[in-house]
C-alpha cells in the first residue's frame, strides 16, 4: 500500500469516528428531552408561503434549556427553509420543568398543508 493511500485510509477511519462521536451526542440530547418534560408547548404557525407551495416536512429545532426551564438558546439543525423561522419561533416560547442543570435537546415540528 503506498503512503498516499494509507493516508487516505487514516483519514476516512478518522472521519468516520468522529461523525458516530457527532451522532451518539446528538441521540444523547433527544433522550436528555424525553428526561426533562415541556410544560408549555407552543404550536408554530403555518407560513402562509407555504400554504402557497403546498409544503409539508419536520423541522427540527436544538433548544438549550435553562435550570429554570426557560428556552434560553434555539437554532435551526434541520429542515425546509420556508418552515424553519416558524419552528424556532415557536421552541423559543417553550417552557420545561425546572432542573438543576441547564440541558440541550432536540423538538421536532411537524408541518402538514391544512
Amino acid at each position: 500500500m503506498s503512503r498516499r493511500t494509507a493516508m487516505a485510509v487514516l483519514a476516512l477511519l478518522t472521519l468516520t469516528a468522529t461523525l458516530g462521536a457527532i451522532r451518539m451526542a446528538g441521540q444523547q440530547a433527544q433522550s436528555e428531552e424525553i428526561i426533562r418534560r415541556a410544560k408549555s408547548k407552543v404550536q408554530p404557525e403555518y407560513p402562509a408561503l407555504a400554504k402557497k407551495m403546498n409544503l409539508s416536512g419536520t423541522v427540527k429545532i436544538e433548544v438549550v434549556v435553562a435550570p429554570n426551564g426557560t428556552v434560553k438558546d434555539a437554532r435551526i439543525v434541520g429542515g425546509h427553509p420556508v418552515l424553519a423561522s416558524a419552528a424556532l419561533d415557536a421552541a423559543k416560547k417553550w417552557r420545561f420543568e425546572p432542573a438543576s442543570a441547564e440541558g440541550t435537546g432536540i423538538i421536532d415540528f411537524k408541518f402538514e398543508p391544512r
